[in-house]
């Protein structure tokens, strides 16, 4: 039974599999055809008849152009159809490597390969990857020496023997370089006092360097003792902010390929050892450095020497150079920061991030696991593609991603496994030859593709210069007529002589300059249309006319109703509308008055199809339209009282509009308009619209609200009293003035006096009035 079930499944998928619901259909979208590269160009399943006498008379030569089923049921023959085919052609396959000998091995077949294509028309083809057993590593250690690092670089300095032998499971032929980091030396990163910038640490610390970016401190080795000196001679450094210019030294480690030591035939593996974040593009503006950063390297006595010129790298420049170089980074980071180094590693492909302990013991546990993942899992992608070029790639392992446009992912590959990749190409449009190169990330090995496309047909043309095919007038290219100097015509059968054949043509162009409307054929200066597909003929002076393009009702033409005139429908009698779907009646269109949308609309299809602003569905509203209460005030104050605007043409003007009766009380139910006329009175009136757009019958009370006229007595009285006392304020203002200019000036008069001082000498010239006498006997007695 269970055989059964499975072999009736199978005839099933193959029914479906013939009757193409696992096939993409091929349709042909034909725009202008005027020759055979015309319809190659228009899509990947449009083909060419080149077979003389394919086209009937009236026919244009566009219909040459079809899918090949089409071609073959209209009579073309299998061998007169061009279709250019995709090619691909491998120039360089060297075979993969098994183990590393010391040489250049090859991990990706093949090396090179040729693709001409079809716009459109997709083609694909394998490629192979196997990762070579011993093939050599590089490991560059970096390391954040700054204060909170400094447990860590003890543990480090002892690294050297565990590092070599976790590498020497892996290959005999591993290098290990080293690098420190801290962060740029300028304010708000680093203290600038001169002595903090020589022992930027704490008091305690006796050991202590001065402030540094990046600094590169051995390069690539395979000597274990050489590493343990060099990393022993490192000292602990500082900044002040928490973030740390990691993106800065990742950046110069990248591109400084020469003085770090990567060797063109290795992984190449990027340890980032920290506890901090990392400071990135746009940070460096704190400190006023303006310039972004160049991706070039500025190593000077193995020192970054542009870390307070030059910006921090951004994400997407990092990615880059380490993209291009081949590097792969391990993110061997504290708990505090494993989230944002987690994210960071997201957007760097080929990348890995593990926990570090407090103290950095288990950073060769770290490395360890990180290389097993980054190796055991292949991912393929490519460069910068060329415009209007797809690829797809479809991974065939037995951990295959789903297939996608930007890579493709093989995991859990064994070192010696032989993994495949199916790539699709895709090139939308004609163009030049370009190419672009395929790799697995982080490896060296490359795919170069150039591509070109072919466009033109190859057709077996008859080399006769006057073929019979064109009257003797011309020859024969792909089926159709090239006619020689002086004749037109789809077989050269009009002579133009001596006029201009530019003139004839503009004859045929419509009023968009399009010629015959692309419709027909312009014969001596007229249009000769062509067929439609169902065998009728478009018609006009310009083959403008169709008469299958009409609206359609109940899927029939016209609604069957009708018959169609150059995308109109003519209906029959007793049917309208645009597609004559409707019976001619005006019952759901009349009024309780017995007219017809109120004379504000038209009757169509049962419906009235009201007049701008007013609303169905009988027109009796308008939403939009303006308050009459304010644009027939003039009329009202016309008719009702013969003042206004409209005084010396009030018939002319409002007769028509406005039909009226003077009331003492209304009778309309109405809403009530209460305006202001020209003498400042209150009119009440109240309007009922009539059949129509403009008509109204109004009532209007006789009686006016007229303001009393004002006291002239008042206002005479008012206004000179208002004088007067304007008067004295004035007068009050002035004297005020007057009276602080002159306290000012006693004031000032007073400081002076104050400031004076009198000499207390004898005036020799003055004589006193009264002398003095004194008797020289008188004894006092």
């Amino acid at each position: 039974m269970l055989n059964m079930s499975q072999c009736w499944l199978f005839l099933l998928l193959l029914l479906m599999g013939r009757n193409g619901l696992c096939q993409k259909e091929e349709v042909c979208s034909k725009s202008v055809i005027n020759s055979c590269s015309d319809c190659i160009k228009s899509g990947p399943y449009c083909v060419w008849c080149q077979q003389l006498n394919f086209t009937k008379p009236g026919e244009q030569e566009a219909v040459r152009c079809d899918t090949q089923a089409k071609l073959l049921e209209r009579g073309c023959k299998a061998e007169e159809i061009l279709s250019p085919p995709n090619s691909d052609t491998v120039t360089k396959n060297d075979r993969l490597s098994s183990t590393f000998d010391q040489q250049e091995p090859v991990q990706l077949a093949p090396q090179e390969i040729r693709l001409e294509l079809r716009p459109g028309l997709p083609t694909t083809f394998p490629i192979h990857f196997k990762r070579v057993q011993g093939y050599p590593v590089d490991l560059y250690y970096l390391m954040d020496l700054s204060n909170s690092m400094k447990d860590d670089l003890q543990n480090v300095k002892g690294l050297g023997k565990d590092l070599f032998a976790a590498l020497k499971k892996i290959t005999q032929h591993a290098q290990i370089g080293f690098g420190a980091f801290v962060d740029k030396t300028v304010l708000p990163y680093t203290n600038t006092n001169k002595d903090k910038l020589q022992r930027p640490c704490d008091a305690a610390d006796k050991q202590c360097q001065a402030a540094f970016g990046y600094r590169h401190v051995l390069s690539m080795t395979p000597r274990e003792e050489e590493f343990k000196t060099k990393v022993t001679e490192q000292f602990i450094s500082g900044n002040l902010d928490s973030p740390e210019g990691s993106l800065d030294a990742m950046m110069q480690a990248s591109v400084c390929g020469d003085k770090i030591g990567w060797r063109n035939s290795s992984t190449r593996l990027l340890v980032l050892t920290t506890d901090a974040g990392f400071h990135m593009a746009g940070d460096g503006k704190l400190a006023g450095i303006l310039e972004p950063n160049d991706e070039h390297c500025h190593m000077e006595n193995n020192l970054y020497v542009k870390s307070s010129e030059m910006d921090y790298p951004s994400v997407g420049q990092l990615a880059s150079q380490l993209d291009k170089n081949n590097i792969q980074p391990i993110f061997a980071v504290t708990k505090n920061v494993v989230n944002v180094y987690r994210q960071l590693s997201q957007m760097i492909p080929k990348s890995e991030v593990g926990e570090l302990s407090s103290d950095s013991r288990n950073v060769v546990r770290l490395i360890e696991d990180a290389y097993n993942k980054l190796s055991s899992k292949v991912t393929v992608t490519h460069d910068n593609l060329p415009e209007n070029v797809r690829v797809v790639y479809t991974p065939r392992c037995e951990h295959a991603g789903p297939p996608g446009e930007n890579r493709g992912v093989c995991d859990q590959v064994r070192v010696g496994q032989k993994i495949s990749f199916d790539v699709t190409v895709t090139a939308d449009t004609c163009m030049k030859t370009t190419s672009f190169t395929i790799s697995p990330l982080g490896i060296k090995d490359t795919l170069t593709v150039t591509l070109s496309t072919n466009c033109e047909c190859q057709c077996m043309d008859p080399q006769v210069a006057n073929h019979t095919h064109c009257k003797g007038k011309g020859r024969v290219h792909c089926g159709i007529c090239s006619c020689s100097q002086g004749f037109v015509g789809q077989f050269c059968e009009c002579s133009i002589g001596d006029k201009d054949e530019g003139t004839l043509r503009e004859a045929c162009k419509d009023e968009n300059g399009v010629e015959c409307g692309g419709r027909g054929d312009c014969v001596c200066g007229r249009c000769e249309c062509h067929t439609t597909e169902s065998g009728n003929y478009y018609h006009g002076a310009f083959c403008q006319c169709d008469d299958e393009q009409c609206e359609k009702f109940q899927n029939k033409l016209c609604g069957g109703k009708g018959k169609c005139n150059c995308g109109t429908c003519e209906c029959n009698t007793g049917y309208e509308g645009s597609a004559c779907q409707c019976t001619v009646s005006q019952e759901a269109c009349r009024t309780i008055n017995n007219t017809v949308c109120y004379g504000r609309g038209n009757c169509k299809c049962n419906r009235c199809e009201c007049d701008e602003g007013y609303q169905p569905p009988r027109c009796q509203k308008c939403l939009g339209c303006q308050n009459p209460c304010l644009t027939k005030l003039n009329c009202i104050e016309c008719l009702g009282f013969d003042q206004g605007p409209f005084k010396k043409n009030c018939t002319e003007a409002c007769s028509k509009s406005v039909f009226h009766q003077m009331v003492d009380q209304f009778t309309l139910s109405s809403k009530q308009c209460e305006q202001k006329d020209s003498e400042g009175c209150w009119v009440k009136f109240k309007l009922d619209q009539l059949v129509g757009k403009d008509n109204y019958w109004a009532e209007i009370l006789k009686s006016r609200d007229c303001p009393e006229p004002p006291s002239v007595t008042a206002i005479i009285g008012g206004s000179l009293a208002g004088v007067a006392v304007i008067g004295i304020l004035l007068l009050m203002l002035i004297k005020l003035l007057i009276y602080m200019k002159d306290l000012k000036e006693f004031k000032k008069f007073e400081n002076e006096k104050k400031k004076s001082k009198w000499a207390e000498a004898d005036n020799p010239l003055f004589q006193n009035a009264t002398t003095t006498v004194a008797n020289p006997t008188f004894t006092g007695e």
